[in-house]
């Protein structure tokens, strides 16, 4: 996010928070190899997640409002999408409805979308999990789950030239599927004027195999190199998953004919 001439709050209206309790994590006991055997077969569920992905469609729907002191709102970003995967795993968006922004200009960054599709709902690019440290945390229950938990740092931060974004936080594994559920963290790099929020991201199952985001969230204070400070709510809900992707034609709409193009349900 770039900051605004204006103490700004960032807020993502959903209907619903989800249903998952919060509870502490307790000291783990595995050993290191333990933990590395964990961390190698989540990481290969995670391509395999990853892959699954390719073969649906679903929705994603996300409200940015703006707020000044006081509380009251004061510009809008709103942009609701699309979504699905080519066969190469490349991410394909279809905006439904976007009307015309009102919140400061360059306040959303290129960055920050890519991050909404990338970083913030899967955490891990499986090809950049090489690039990564894990540290084991312990376990959580959060409701009926039983979760190891994984501190996840870069080795080393990219040059943001590079256009790599990765993460840096804490991933939420079932100790039985070996499956990330849940993820907090943010994308880095950053810069001394594009700064990035804290996000937290609940998945759900699908389909009784796979886990897919479902909604992410965001209260966090951004403070930029010069002493600026953007307060931000996010909220984002990624829905309707449904089995039949349609082959995708990237291009201009008259390069292909109706039956080439995928159809989206409204929201």
């Amino acid at each position: 996010m770039k900051k605004a001439g204006i103490l700004a709050s960032l807020v993502f209206f959903v209907l619903s928070y989800g249903a998952y309790g919060q509870s502490s994590i307790s000291p783990g006991t595995l050993s290191k190899a333990e933990a590395d055997s964990i961390v190698a077969k989540f990481t290969a569920n995670e391509a395999n997640f990853r892959e699954a992905l390719t073969n649906y469609v679903f929705n994603r729907y996300a409200t940015i409002n703006t707020i000044g002191l006081g509380g009251q709102i004061t510009g809008t970003y709103r942009r609701d999408s699309f979504m699905t995967f080519t066969s190469e795993g490349q991410r394909f968006e279809r905006i439904l409805f976007a009307p015309v922004p009102t919140v400061p200009p360059g306040f959303v960054t290129p960055e920050d979308l890519e991050d909404l599709g990338g970083v913030n709902p899967f955490a891990l690019e499986p090809r950049n999990v090489s690039q990564y440290n894990f540290t084991y945390l312990g376990k959580e229950k959060i409701d009926e789950l039983n979760l190891h938990v994984f501190e996840v740092t870069p080795k080393a931060i990219p040059d943001p030239k590079s256009k790599i974004r990765l993460f840096t936080g804490r991933v939420w594994v079932d100790d039985e599927d070996l499956m990330i559920v849940k993820s907090k963290g943010k994308a880095v790099p950053e810069t001394k004027t594009n700064k990035f929020p804290v996000v937290e991201t609940w998945r759900e199952n699908v389909d009784g195999k796979f886990w897919f985001p479902s909604f992410a969230s965001s209260d966090d204070e951004l403070v930029f190199d010069n002493g600026a400070v953007v307060k931000l709510r996010m909220r984002v809900k990624y829905t309707e998953y449904k089995l039949g992707r349609t082959d995708v034609i990237i291009g201009d709409a008259e390069d292909a004919s109706p039956a080439d193009k995928p159809a989206p349900k409204k929201p």
